[in-house]
């Protein structure tokens, strides 16, 4: 397919919530290689749909090394339907170019989704480890939800952003876990 333009921290369409994909068709199948296409080619670990426009409920995630084969994992509909313990770790974010902080996570996850063919899975993520933050981060901007509301320190990310020239966080969104 293709890569796509990333939107920035800053564009709308990142804080709207995502639709459910009603069926997984072509268009779907479509978009899961755009979004595969566009996170390679930007060096990314993760991506979802609304970071390239589309206000869908996918992601994918790609945790593999360098010396290692790649390894995408698509997520259609995702759910987090077990979660526990926590875990801080600097994360940063492609529509948020050269921008990290320390953020709180669950250092524990089981998701439940579809594949790009449809199919159910259920995958558990543990001991903090890259996939379990992946998985939340992506998943989060299904829901309109950035890395920076999870920040631990506000004061010292907002310094962050302002060095980066993107817009300071926005204190309502904040979520304190």
């Amino acid at each position: 397919m293709s890569v796509k333009r990333v939107l920035q921290y800053g564009e709308k369409t990142l804080r709207e919530p995502s639709k459910e994909v009603h069926k997984v068709s072509k268009k779907v199948q479509e978009l899961v290689q755009d979004l595969l296409d566009t996170m390679y080619a930007k060096n990314g670990v993760g991506m979802a749909a609304p970071q390239i426009g589309t206000n869908l409920r996918v992601f994918v995630v790609d945790v593999s090394k360098n010396d290692e084969p790649l390894n995408p994992i698509v997520f259609i509909n995702p759910k987090i339907i077990k979660k526990s313990g926590s875990c801080v770790a600097q994360e940063g974010c492609i529509s948020f170019p050269e921008a990290y902080t320390d953020v709180k996570r669950y250092e524990n996850v089981t998701v439940k989704a579809l594949d790009r063919n449809g199919r159910p899975f259920i995958i558990e993520a543990k001991d903090g480890e890259l996939l379990a933050r992946a998985i939340q981060h992506e998943n989060d901007h299904l829901d309109g939800i950035l890395f920076i509301d999870h920040c631990v320190n506000r004061f010292e990310t907002d310094e962050i952003l302002a060095k980066h020239k993107l817009p300071l966080i926005e204190p309502e969104k904040l979520i304190n876990d």
